[in-house]
Order: structure tokens, then sequence, then C-alpha cells
């Protein structure tokens, strides 16, 4: 398995088990907009490696564990981590435009990096498929990767945890554009695929535009 894959998953597990077991450091290092405004930037990154619970770690560090591999066997170790923490920056930034007057959002999570390496990972091997814990038959990657976003949808819109959903769309930007920078061939090999990624990113753009998230 690639080093720098297992660095990233144990820098993730380790802050964030520390944050579990210390409100004072989940508390400085979050995302919250208040601090950020006032000069706190370092928490538009250091919030990617909290998590809110166990089940958030697991879900965003299986996603990474799963798609890192493919956009490495594509690029090389430089690229991947481009796409990684180019995406948590295109998350965070998002974030802050979207929720820029809202004073008291807070949000944690490595989703931004996590979908951008999801993203990249679907454009460079579109035919991959992967198989869930309870589905017992494979799914396409794609469906995966879309049906992520749109739940991601339903999260902003609920309001109802401290999951930075919102960071999922700006990582998903992320990866999809340093992909294309990166490894330019897949708009001419996958179009389709290039256009279909795009659906959930547009869905999400209208419904700023219209007030309705």
């Amino acid at each position: 398995m690639n080093t720098l894959l297992l660095l990233l998953i144990a820098a993730n597990v380790l802050v964030s088990f520390k944050a579990f077991n210390d409100l004072l450091f989940f508390r400085k290092y979050e995302f919250h907009i208040g601090s950020i405004r006032s000069g706190e930037h370092i928490r538009m990154i250091s919030s990617a490696f909290l998590h809110a619970d166990l089940g958030h770690l697991f879900f965003n560090m299986f996603t990474l564990f799963m798609f890192a591999p493919v956009v490495t066997a594509y690029l090389d170790s430089l690229s991947f981590l481009t796409i990684y923490f180019g995406s948590l920056v295109f998350g965070s930034l998002l974030t802050l435009m979207m929720h820029k007057d809202d004073y008291s959002y807070r949000a944690v999570g490595a989703s931004g990096a996590v979908t951008g390496v999801l993203y990249s990972a679907i454009l460079l091997e579109p035919g991959m498929s992967l198989y869930l814990f309870f589905i017992p038959i494979p799914i396409p990657a794609y469906l995966f990767g879309i049906g992520y976003l749109l739940y991601s949808i339903y999260g902003m819109k609920a309001k109802n945890d401290n999951i930075g959903h919102t960071a999922h769309f700006g990582g998903a930007v992320g990866g999809f554009l340093i992909t294309l920078i990166k490894y330019p061939q897949v708009l001419s090999q996958e179009p389709f695929m290039v256009g279909l990624l795009l659906v959930p990113i547009v869905i999400l753009f209208f419904m700023a535009r219209s007030g309705k998230i």
C-alpha cells in the first residue's frame, strides 16, 4: 500500500481520536466561521483532520482507502497530494463563501479532500465498481460518487449535524479541475463521465442561486 496514503489516514485517525477525548482541542481547531473571520485561518486546514464521531471518521477513511490507489496508479505522489490538499482548500473556501455571514457555523471532516480524491478516481477509472457492506452486488463507482454528493445536498439542507457537507462540493470541484489539469486526456477519453460528474455540482449551483440551500 502507498506509504503516503497510510500517513494521511494515520494523521486523520490520530488527530480525530485526540479530539474525541479533548473538547478544548476540538473547539480550537474545528471549522468555525466567526473564528476564521477573526483571523484564525489555520482552522480551514486543521478542521479537515477532525471528525464528528467514529462513524464519520471511518466513512471518510474507507472512501479514501478505496479510491486513493486508483489516483496514484495514474498520477505521481506530488499530483496525488495536490489533489488531496487542493480539494481540501477548495472545500474550505466554498464553505467560507456560502456561510460567511453565519458566524456560528461549525463543521469538521476530511470530506472536501476525500471527495476530491473520489472524483479524481472516477474520472481516471470510470468503469470501476465497489462493494459496500450492506449491498451484496458491485456498485458502479460513478453512482457512489454522485450519490455521495446528493446526500451532501440533503445534509446541507437538514443542518442537523456537525459534518462539513458543503466541503464535499468544494472538494469535488477541486478534484475535478485538478485532475483535468494533471490528466487532460480524460476530456477526450471519457467526455460522458466528465459531463455526468458535473450534474450534482450544477444542481448545487442552481439551488444556491435560487436560495434553496
